[in-house]
């Protein structure tokens, strides 16, 4: 699809699943944020509104001025973050790379990258200038056969029991 000439009628409906509106400020700062921490890609942007993609899922990003009529703008505050308690997940972009990069461009690292071995996760919580928590995340690749902590603890029992079983057998 042609983001720059495809009329608003054609991408709305073109929309599927769950997709997601930003309102914001300045869309100006919030694009340029998310180009330059997460690598996506600015189309038909403009004062009021833009397009950000990553791979090929479209963020809206309009200024609270295109909401004038919408019940969510009485809602909005007047200053401050935004965005509490909604997590914009972004798999497959390095989180120690994004936290770098964020910090240098006026966001602010919530949570420092770190394993989360439950998900195989690499992930870390950054606010955006406007207040929208981004989460970048990378798949943890473990060795093949090497279990997980959770695993290990749930097959521990099992495997103490065989290795008693073979001790007495031995005996």
């Amino acid at each position: 699809m042609d983001y720059e000439t495809t009329p608003a009628a054609t991408f709305g409906h073109s929309l599927t699943g769950v997709s997601i509106n930003l309102l914001v400020r300045a869309v100006a700062v919030e694009v340029a944020f998310l180009v330059a921490v997460f690598g996506m890609r600015a189309r038909r942007q403009s004062r009021d509104f833009a397009i950000a993609l990553y791979q090929g899922q479209a963020i809206q990003i309009h200024s609270d001025g295109t909401f004038a009529n919408h019940p969510l703008q009485s809602l909005l505050p007047e200053s401050g973050v935004r965005g509490a308690g909604i997590e914009i997940r972004s798999q497959e972009i390095d989180p120690d790379s994004a936290c770098a990069l964020a910090e240098a461009v006026g966001g602010m690292v919530l949570a420092k990258p770190n394993d989360k071995t439950a998900h195989e996760l690499r992930e870390a919580v950054i606010l955006s200038p406007r207040g929208y928590a981004f989460v970048p995340s990378r798949r943890i690749w473990r060795a093949a056969g090497s279990a997980t902590r959770h695993e290990f603890q749930e097959l521990y029992p099992v495997a103490k029991r065989v290795m008693d079983i073979n001790a007495a057998d031995a005996g």
